[in-house]
């Protein structure tokens, strides 16, 4: 009798082994991954309650590239004339819990006149470690700020891709395109 028991109880348990590998790998990605609350309640955070359709624009990143294993918290200024120069700095933070220091800087070249100074939350997508950050990614971006304004676009090197949200004042209007170098160290060098 107790083996027909034993063999019953592993039946009865048979139904729930499909239900616990989907939440098993869930667990998994949680792990590895931020879910859109935590990214949102970390971008609410940086940015203060002043930043409307936040929301929207998290949830876009979400939808078109799923979830981030890092973000970056900073501030940049940057201007152009047809030829442009952006600089800034923020904080590194993974999901594994490394947290560091980040500088970055880039040239632009395109149809873009004006000055703007933006805070940005950057959403990090297959980062492998914090040391794989270091190096340019190409950039192209359309923006217009007038008093203030938010944006996201997309950076892609080698299967890593940074969404930078940027919530800035200014004025600054056009398109260009060039690259930001994402540093460990602080450099006047654009380039």
């Amino acid at each position: 009798m107790p083996d027909r028991r034993h063999a019953l109880g592993l039946l009865a348990s048979l139904p729930t082994l499909p239900l616990a590998l989907p939440l098993a790998a869930h667990a998994a990605d949680d792990a590895k991954e931020f879910d859109e609350d935590s990214i949102f309640k970390a971008a609410v955070a940086f940015f203060g309650n002043t930043a409307e359709g936040l929301g929207k624009v998290i949830e876009k990143a979400f939808k078109e590239q799923g979830r981030p294993n890092a973000y970056i918290q900073g501030e940049e200024a940057s201007g152009a004339l047809t030829v442009g120069l952006r600089y800034g700095d923020g904080t590194l933070v993974m999901k594994a819990g490394t947290r560091r220091k980040v500088y970055w800087a880039g040239p632009s070249i395109g149809f873009d006149v004006g000055g703007n100074a933006a805070k940005v939350f950057t959403l990090v997508y297959k980062l492998p470690q914090a040391q794989a950050l270091f190096r340019r990614f190409p950039a192209v971006e359309g923006s217009f700020y007038y008093v203030g304004g938010a944006g996201i676009n997309y950076q892609r090197v080698d299967g890593i891709t940074l969404a930078p949200i940027r919530l800035g004042v200014g004025l600054r209007s056009g398109v260009n395109m060039g690259y930001v170098h994402y540093r460990a160290e602080k450099s006047l060098n654009p380039f």
